[in-house]
């Protein structure tokens, strides 16, 4: 490949399409031991519950402060199965890519694809690329199928919530949200905060087998205050947030009150949401909170008996509606 951009003649199928593959993704996705040139793949070692999920990843920019697009599609399919409980074993990839990108981004987004999948244990099974014609995509697009074993030892689930359940997050909300924005120096802003996006396995597996955990799940498109309705919706109880300790870090918390945002809408993609027994709470926390990324875990909040609204505990002692997200509390960023 002697351009520096992709070209229209690297969808066609021809030999173009076969170099973009094979010096790219095969070069870091290949699989010695899966037959990858199969038009289908046989999965050896699959046994006991399996569990499958899928997702589309865009983002711009490509690449922000703490992320990229290539490892948040992994991160996105390994967490969507870890909250399920889930230990992740397979993918598939498809790349939808638009005429005019830049070689050295692509080969630095799939290089950290790939690393972001060895990391997790995730072995790229079978994949796809197409190119769209020059201003009909964002650059990459990202489809991604994850396949994982359950082995988590509680029966997850909304209908496992009860009133009386305590709330749990695993770290500061928002960091995703405000750092993609602030990435686009979008309002005259810039800044240093780091993307959250990372994996959420070791925080899962360290919940998996922990007497009283009874649900999980992570909090991206639509943030905290969007799983909170999914679980009052699906449980029929009231889940009140309690604002005193939510963990909002200083900058995410500047920019909202500057531009007028709710942290409790943004999006994370390193974080996990948790609902527990009460008398679970601290042992769980106890266990994030010896991992790196859940140094900063928090009881956030209660279910209680109610009617499935979610409601915010003010510092001063009032509550407050959470409204159920209707508009974007930001321009796209995924």
């Amino acid at each position: 490949m002697n351009d520096e951009r992709i070209l229209l003649a690297h969808g066609n199928g021809g030999r173009f399409m076969r170099e973009l593959i094979s010096e790219i993704f095969a070069r870091h996705l290949g699989n010695p031991v899966l037959d990858t040139d199969a038009d289908a793949v046989h999965l050896p070692d699959l046994t006991g519950d399996i569990m499958v999920t899928t997702d589309g990843f865009t983002v711009q920019p490509l690449e922000f402060p703490g992320g990229n697009l290539g490892s948040l599609a992994v991160h996105g399919v390994v967490n969507d199965l870890a909250v399920a409980g889930a230990e992740p074993r397979y993918a598939t990839l498809s790349a939808i890519i638009e005429e005019g990108l830049e070689f050295a981004v692509l080969d630095r987004l799939i290089a950290s694809f790939a690393a972001a999948a060895k990391e997790n244990g995730l072995q790229v099974a079978a994949g796809d690329t197409k190119v769209v014609r020059r201003n009909e995509g964002g650059g990459l697009y990202l489809s991604v199928a994850g396949i994982g074993q359950r082995t988590a030892t509680q029966k997850l689930g909304m209908q496992q919530i009860e009133a009386g359940d305590a709330v749990l997050v695993s770290g500061p909300i928002g960091d995703h949200g405000i750092a993609v924005m602030l990435a686009r120096e979008q309002f005259g802003l810039s800044g240093e905060l780091q993307s959250d996006s990372a994996s959420v396995l070791p925080l899962a597996r360290a919940a998996w087998h922990q007497p009283g955990l009874k649900f999980m799940r992570d909090p991206t498109r639509g943030g905290l205050a969007t799983v909170a309705h999914e679980i009052a919706r699906a449980s029929g109880h009231d889940l009140v947030l309690e604002q005193a300790r939510l963990p909002v870090r200083d900058a995410v918390q500047s920019v909202c009150d500057m531009l007028g945002y709710d942290p409790y809408y943004l999006a994370c993609e390193g974080r996990i949401v948790a609902v527990v027994q009460a008398d679970a709470a601290e042992s769980i926390l106890q266990a994030w909170r010896a991992l790196p990324n859940g140094k900063d875990a928090a009881l956030i909040g209660r279910i209680e008996a109610g009617k499935g609204r979610v409601a915010l505990e003010t510092a001063l002692g009032g509550k407050r509606v959470l409204d159920e997200l209707e508009d974007d509390p930001l321009p796209r960023i995924c």
